[in-house]
């Protein structure tokens, strides 16, 4: 790796078989390099698809392998050097060398971390697992086995753990197969962190309108095996405020935390993520991409240090890394996305472009609540921050310029898309 970029012929290794990983393989070869790259990913599985493992698969409308976003054949054209099923547990980042958890060393001219995150855990849990109905879902695996889970027994009782996007694409898909279903969240009202209260409301309407039980303002104090349930399932959450939800099937979505542990003592600034710079890199031939990448995000005349954990800026982030490498340092590019997400829950998909916050003015400027299609815009400081839409994506799309812009609060009020 020199100032002007990794050589075509050198040697990349690439830490997290994901979308962002898989990106950044696909972004090398078209731009021409020619040399070793190695997949390193913990799992067996080669990259495939987040988002549908808590809608179609979960569901059993799509097959597990739909869900894949590299083959076998794609594999093979890309000629990666597969190190399926193997943990990365350390990185000495100078000398861009990663140690596997059985002890093998490899070692490159180049390194892109893509390492994801992981789901949060609750305190107390620890003899619980899916075997007892305990799940988190983040993996293929882990979406087969809920699947398997709640489809066993009839009207299965499942209590997911938080209302957000996740939390809530799990409740709808289990209501949707006809599981009894309550949801747990410690907010007054969900997602209002992220859309804020006005939004927020419209989202905790759904569940409701749809036979899911939402508890709000609790918080949970344990959870353990339903007393006389010697077998597999039988579950007691046990809230704050002393109530007692009997279930089947256990579900916690409290979030994620990047995946760093491995890279402690590694070189690298590791805070909330893995600190990169506006160009994704975090050491000399390191650079970082997806969910665990935390960048110098410059937009609107400011900037910020940030980790978005969505699925649109994971691949963005996986090409602009391995032009980054190719490029070098000194002619990369500042890596600038405008943010997009979805979520799909209660047969209805949210649609928002940039960066909302719970706190930012929200204004409805197309259509309304009892429409169910609506185009609201998120403003702060003066400035257009986001845009959400349902069943509105040309108007939404609209705004997209604005955005790339750093369009004026007034000036994005005053816009009307084509």
């Amino acid at each position: 790796m020199t100032s002007d970029g990794v050589r075509p012929d050198g040697t990349v290794i690439v830490v997290g078989a994901s979308l962002a990983g898989l990106r950044a393989t696909e972004a090398l070869r078209n731009e021409g390099f020619t040399g070793k790259i190695t997949l390193v990913g913990e799992e067996l599985h080669l990259p495939y698809d987040r988002p549908p493992l808590s809608k179609q698969v979960l569901a059993g409308t799509w097959p597990p392998e739909k869900a894949v976003l590299a083959d076998r054949k794609r594999a093979g054209e890309l000629q990666l050097h597969e190190v399926l099923g193997h943990r990365a547990v350390r990185l000495d980042a100078e000398k861009r060398q990663v140690e596997l958890d059985d002890g093998t060393k490899l070692s490159g001219d180049a390194l892109i971390v893509a390492t994801g995150a992981s789901p949060r855990h609750l305190p107390g849990t620890d003899g619980l697992t899916q075997r007892n109905g305990l799940f988190t879902l983040r993996t293929l695996d882990d979406s087969l086995a809920l699947r398997a889970a709640v489809t066993a027994v009839d009207a299965c009782r499942v209590v997911v753990i938080g209302a957000g996007f996740i939390g809530a694409e799990v409740a709808s898909t289990c209501a949707g197969l006809g599981c009894q279903v309550t949801v747990v969240e410690t907010m007054a009202i969900p997602l209002s962190n992220v859309l804020g209260p006005l939004i927020g409301s419209h989202c905790a309407s759904l569940y409701e309108a749809n036979g899911v039980n939402l508890q709000t303002e609790r918080g949970v104090a344990g959870i353990h095996r339903a007393e006389g349930s010697p077998g597999s399932n039988g579950l007691v959450v046990e809230t704050g405020d002393g109530e007692r939800v009997e279930a089947d099937v256990v579900v916690v979505g409290i979030g994620v935390a990047p995946s760093v542990e491995w890279l402690k003592d590694s070189g690298l600034t590791l805070e909330n993520g893995v600190v990169c710079d506006d160009r994704l890199f975090a050491a000399d031939g390191v650079v970082a991409a997806g969910d665990v990448a935390r960048w110098v995000w410059r937009h609107d005349g400011s900037e910020e240090l940030i980790r978005i954990e969505h699925w649109q800026v994971a691949a963005e982030a996986g090409l602009a890394a391995a032009l980054a490498l190719l490029a070098g340092p000194r002619h990369a590019a500042p890596f600038t996305p405008v943010p997009y997400f979805w979520s799909d829950q209660f047969g209805i998909r949210f649609q928002v472009l940039g960066n909302p916050g719970g706190d930012d003015e929200v204004e409805i400027v197309s259509g309304s609540f009892d429409e169910g299609k609506f185009v609201a815009l998120f403003g702060r400081a003066g400035r257009l921050r986001a845009v959400m839409a349902i069943g509105r994506p040309r108007q939404l799309m609209g705004y997209r310029p604005l955005l790339e812009a750093g369009s004026s609060w007034d000036a994005a009020l005053a816009h009307t898309p084509a």
